[in-house]
């Protein structure tokens, strides 16, 4: 199993642990210490086969990802492939960028996860709970849809609630068919 390691626009793929301690602690920024070595040999002994990512600083990063690659070349090129696995969006039968702003008027299922904030009775405060949404409206295309369902629920939720990207995985649609 190597590991690919990438700070920024450093990056390298290593054999071992300790190639990817060595690789870190060239970097000034990253600080390496025992706590953090330490980290690193459990990530790398353990069967998690998920990315890890490291906190340097305030929304800085630096991730470890396990992979069956051979060389950089190996895993960039599986990296590519399993990104387009599905090719684009539109052939998954998704709602595909392209189709958003596509105007066909009619009945259009709108789906959105987005983060809404409830108070939690037992201790007075309020807590951000993952909420999946599901409507039917009449819009002119995904876009559309998209506004009605947010400003519908602006109108019910707290205002602290937070909305994905109408371009993100947590919006999705599929036109119905032609309204009367």
């Amino acid at each position: 199993m190597n590991l690919y390691l990438r700070y920024f626009d450093r990056e390298v793929l290593v054999t071992n642990v300790d190639d990817a301690i060595a690789f870190l602690a060239g970097i000034d920024e990253i600080g390496m210490n025992a706590n953090l070595e330490h980290d690193i040999r459990e990530y790398a002994a353990s069967d998690l086969r998920y990315p890890k990512r490291y906190k340097v600083r305030q929304r800085v990063y630096f991730i470890i990802i396990k992979t069956d690659a051979a060389s950089m070349a190996e895993f960039k090129e599986k990296r590519n492939s399993a990104n387009s696995q599905y090719g684009d969006k539109d052939n998954r039968g998704g709602n595909g960028l392209a189709r958003l702003g596509e105007e066909q008027y009619g009945w259009y299922e709108g789906t959105i996860d987005f983060k809404r904030v409830l108070l939690v009775p037992a201790t007075g405060k309020y807590q951000y709970r993952d909420t999946h949404f599901v409507a039917q409206c009449k819009a002119s295309s995904g876009v559309d849809c998209y506004n009605r369902i947010v400003s519908h629920l602006r109108e019910r939720v707290d205002e602290r609630s937070q909305f994905p990207s109408v371009k993100g995985k947590n919006f999705t649609f599929r036109y119905l068919g032609k309204a009367k």
